[in-house]
């Protein structure tokens, strides 16, 4: 795309289009219906009649300041924002919407308890003005990038939604993995009968250079997070290899399961939970033990208020259906596909927002 930017010029936004105040639409007001209500988060539920009769430009005006939307129908802004109607703008919404996000907008917050947006000082931003055919040539471009990523992450979604389902299906009563799985391939034994905890190996002799806690640890994910370097000092001295799946004992339904990519030690609130070789595969461990059942069972078997814990001898009482290895095997590499293309999505993912900044970058720098 070749810009004239020559021919650009910058005016102030309050020349171009005046912020208008939403209108209160408390919750019990809200009818339902098809027009979508916009807060300074976005859409924050449905009316069956729109404030805007055109496409509109949403703005964060209280709580979430500077937050940009647009809607391509007649919606419904709320008190805590402000609003453009496109029927009363002569320049492309799109633009100024690509514009005003990139531009920042929480730094002109002037509020002290709650965020706000004053509107006389937001129609002073200066706004780059290219030709109306350019303006609308480069947002449908940006257009573009954004359906490519809402496509990329609805396909992320879908897989992460199939692959837990299919997870869920190794520990339900009536055991099931597609055609892999059934009562008939299966054996009812213990979590403790296929996997042992906390317990102490030749290698752990070795010395190691980085722990881990609760906090590089996240749900839905089994990659280490971060890491501490001994030689800062800790108090850590539970020992773990790489392979081992960690588990966060306390407050178990925050779902904290990873896997070893390097040895260290770690946090006494992980559990530090391997296999047992002729029973279990060691990479099919932690997808049993992201399951809803291993963790409503964990969060059933904790104790204490503010920070519950369960213990391994409770967790290790859990019935599971396991099959044979050679299923296992089967199992895994399905899961271990699953994984890879999400993987490769969520660099599908970078790559577009990499890509969407840089032309950011090149046509507003």
């Amino acid at each position: 795309m070749k810009l004239r930017k020559d021919k650009w010029r910058t005016v102030p936004l309050g020349e171009i289009c005046k912020l208008e105040y939403g209108n209160n639409l408390t919750d019990k007001m809200r009818k339902g219906g098809s027009v979508p209500v916009y807060g300074s988060a976005g859409i924050v539920g449905w009316h069956d009649k729109p404030l805007t009769k055109s496409p509109t430009l949403i703005v964060g005006r209280k709580g979430s300041v500077g937050n940009v939307f647009y809607s391509d129908i007649p919606c419904f802004p709320i008190d805590t924002t402000y609003y453009v109607e496109e029927t009363v703008c002569k320049e492309n919404l799109r633009w100024l919407e690509l514009f005003l996000s990139n531009f920042n907008l929480r730094q002109l917050n002037m509020a002290t308890a709650v965020p706000g947006l004053n509107r006389n000082i937001a129609h002073l931003i200066p706004i780059p003005l290219p030709p109306l055919s350019e303006q609308k040539q480069i947002a449908a471009l940006f257009q573009s990038i954004e359906t490519a990523m809402e496509q990329v992450e609805g396909q992320e979604k879908h897989l992460k939604a199939l692959q837990k389902s299919l997870v869920n299906g190794l520990l339900s009563k009536e055991p099931e993995f597609g055609n892999l799985l059934n009562n008939k391939n299966c054996t009812a034994t213990t979590f403790g009968e296929i996997a042992e905890c906390d317990k102490k190996y030749p290698e752990h002799e070795n010395e190691v250079e980085r722990f881990v806690g609760l906090e590089w640890i996240e749900a839905d994910n089994f990659q280490l997070q971060g890491f501490g370097l001994v030689s800062n000092g800790t108090t850590f001295t539970k020992r773990f290899v790489k392979g081992d799946v960690l588990f966060g004992k306390r407050r178990a339904y925050l779902k904290k399961v990873a896997i070893a990519d390097f040895d260290g030690i770690c946090s006494g609130d992980i559990l530090v939970i391997r296999a047992k070789g002729k029973k279990m595969l060691q990479g099919l461990l932690p997808y049993y033990i992201s399951a809803d059942a291993f963790i409503q069972h964990a969060v059933s078997t904790s104790a204490g208020s503010l920070s519950p814990r369960t213990k391994w001898k409770d967790l290790a009482e859990l019935e599971v259906p396991i099959p044979d290895l050679k299923t296992q095997e089967r199992i895994l590499e399905v899961l271990q596909q699953l994984d890879k293309t999400v993987n490769q999505i969520k660099q599908q993912k970078t790559t577009l927002k990499n890509l969407k900044q840089k032309l950011l970058n090149e046509i507003l720098g």
